[in-house]
């Protein structure tokens, strides 16, 4: 398994809190990938079977291939999570 911290950011084009959580993750240099859900309802169809949700942007955080799912609209909710996971991979790694 990985020890590296994942980010995947689902979104759509033209979605403004999309773009708000992807300049948030480029302004202190989280590397992410991007799961586009723009024409594609079964990318959406995975969103509401993992967190009941069908609208973006989902972030997903992961660490040592376990993932957490943030789908609370608002930029403090990603700190949150992402203070998270670094602390779970600091605690992983002493």
């Amino acid at each position: 398994m990985s020890n590296a911290l994942s980010i995947i950011v689902w979104s759509k084009q033209g979605c403004h809190y999309c773009a708000e959580v992807k300049g948030y993750l480029e302004a202190n240099h989280l590397p992410y990938q991007t799961v586009d859900v723009t024409e594609h309802d079964d990318r959406r169809d995975i969103l509401e079977v993992k967190y009941g949700v069908r609208y973006v942007p989902v972030v997903e955080i992961g660490w040592d291939g376990i993932y957490k799912g943030v789908i609370e609209l608002g930029i403090e909710h990603l700190e949150k999570a992402l203070e998270e996971a670094a602390q779970q991979a600091v605690g992983a790694v002493n």
